[in-house]
């Protein structure tokens, strides 16, 4: 039976943050409110979690996860980022907005090959929500992510906690409940090609 932790949505209480950081380091799978609604989350070098994940969700091994970052230098460290792709991030994050960059040389090796033909780009994300940045904190690094969506779904009606909760907690292991949440998806902003490209508006549209 998976945790539901009632954490505040403002001041979360470090001790839940733990409680759901643990369980993520021992490979667990975690539903996280973000400023784009509710995710699945879970730790970098968790290959079970993220197989469990591509089962429920059916996805091939070839499908691109999130980064969940904490600030634009670990992203950094991830992606290549030349300075219109920089200035754009500093300007749009933390923020509802997902940018697909050229991946780093230290992207780890796993991310960088696991049923991927050597990523060449990568989604990230730094999350403007109190909850998922204490816990990005508590791991002390990036985390994988995905949206709530089953398939043959085009709405993941995500940002309602107990609709959350109702639907997806069979399939985790813990839940950091703080209350409903704003709607995703996100904006996508391609920052791969010659200029930055909206590539999707999300429920907060962006300006380049």
């Amino acid at each position: 039976m998976a945790d539901r932790l009632h954490v505040h949505p403002v001041n979360p209480q470090s001790r839940l943050i733990d409680k759901a950081a643990a369980v993520l380091k021992a490979g667990g799978l975690a539903l996280a409110p973000t400023d784009a609604g509710y995710a699945l989350v879970w730790g970098l070098e968790s290959k079970a979690a993220e197989e469990r994940v591509q089962r429920l969700r059916e996805l091939d091994s070839k499908h691109p996860f999130t980064l969940l970052c904490r600030q634009l230098s670990e992203a950094g460290r991830l992606a290549r980022l030349d300075d219109p792709a920089f200035r754009l991030m500093r300007s749009l994050t933390p923020g509802p907005c997902t940018f697909i960059l050229p991946a780093s040389a230290d992207l780890p090796k796993r991310i960088k090959n696991s049923g991927r033909s050597k990523r060449r780009d990568i989604g990230i994300r730094l999350p403007d929500h109190v909850v998922t940045r204490a816990l990005l904190e508590a791991m002390g690094e990036p985390l994988l992510s995905t949206s709530l969506l089953l398939p043959d779904e085009t709405d993941p009606a995500s940002h309602e906690a107990e609709v959350v909760a109702e639907r997806w907690l069979r399939w985790a292991d813990v839940m950091l409940d703080a209350e409903d949440c704003e709607p995703g998806p996100t904006s996508v902003v391609d920052c791969t090609g010659d200029a930055p490209e909206v590539v999707r508006q999300g429920f907060h549209p962006v300006a380049l």
